[in-house]
Parts: C-alpha cells; sequence; structure tokens
C-alpha cells in the first residue's frame, strides 16, 4: 500500500502542492512562493540542492519529505536535514510520516552519518508529540537564526555596515 521512492522531474507540480499545502498548515500560505521552475532547478539536475522522497499510498501522492545536507564541524561528518515532511491529510493515521522519517534515518546510518535534524513549530502539539515519541530530541536552549528579505540583501550588500561587530 505504501510506497517510499526519489521524487522524479514529473513530480515537481505534485512537490509544490504539497509545500502550499504545509504553507496553509503552518498557517503561512502568503509565504510559499516557490515554483515548479524553482523545484525543478534546485531538485533535479547535475548536482541537486535538495533531494525528495516521495510518499504513495495504493498509487496516490500521500506525502513527501524534502531534505539536504548538513555538516557537522564538531563531529566531522555529513547528516540530513529535514526541510519540509508532510502528509495530507486523507492519508493521515496510516504511519506515512513515520516511514518517512525511518526512510531517512537509515540512509544516514547506511551511510554513516551523524545526524537528523529538522525544525517543529512551537504551537504544533501534536507533530512535537509524535516527533518526540520516535526517539527526537527537542534541542533547547538553541534557537534559529535567520537573515532574508531586505536584511539579507542590506547585509549582504554592505548597506549595514557599521551595524556593530
Amino acid at each position: 500500500m505504501l510506497t517510499l521512492r526519489p521524487a522524479v522531474p514529473a513530480d515537481a507540480a505534485q512537490i509544490l502542492q504539497f509545500i502550499r499545502d504545509l504553507a496553509e498548515y503552518e498557517r503561512e500560505p502568503e509565504a510559499a512562493v516557490a515554483t515548479e521552475a524553482d523545484i525543478l532547478k534546485h531538485a533535479f539536475t547535475e548536482h541537486p540542492l535538495v533531494k525528495v522522497t516521495m510518499a504513495d499510498w495504493d498509487g496516490q501522492p500521500a506525502g513527501f519529505a524534502l531534505w539536504f545536507l548538513n555538516f557537522s564541524t564538531w563531529e566531522g561528518k555529513p547528516g540530513i536535514y529535514l526541510e519540509d515532511l508532510f502528509v495530507r491529510p486523507a492519508f493521515r493515521g496510516k504511519g506515512i510520516g513515520k516511514a518517512l522519517l525511518q526512510h531517512l534515518a537509515a540512509i544516514a546510518v547506511k551511510e554513516g552519518w551523524s545526524r537528523f535534524v529538522w525544525q517543529v513549530l512551537d504551537w504544533n502539539t501534536p507533530a512535537i508529540e509524535f516527533y518526540e515519541a520516535q526517539g527526537a530530541r527537542i534541542m533547547t536552549p538553541w534557537l534559529t537564526c535567520r537573515m532574508d528579505g531586505e536584511a539579507l540583501v542590506r547585509y549582504g550588500t554592505g548597506a549595514d555596515q557599521g551595524a556593530g561587530d
């Protein structure tokens, strides 16, 4: 019933739909501005920046995991960073999310990588409880830092010179 497989270019539109559905669930639909061309460019080139694992249930697209490699300088090894995990509501409760997580963990183990990391919104109690039940630790007191939009442009172009060390 469940099939996990690497995504192919023909999946780009479905991947984009999963991303939009996830953004809707996470209460930020306007933030999902990626295009099908972006997915094709970054996931299906000779040197892809991201990998996508598709979950099909009885031949129907049920969910996906979009991930890429990160690197631990302290351990000197790569790991997996899970950017997005999404299972369509009609397919939840069938073990698909767990299967996707286990699949990625198995890749990390097989490759000898040291970590499998992702983020969860602090209000998403069902997801937090699910992840903890799978053995994940919530990494407090670590906080995510992000620079994007105009702040990134200003900083990257030197327009914020003199803003402190």
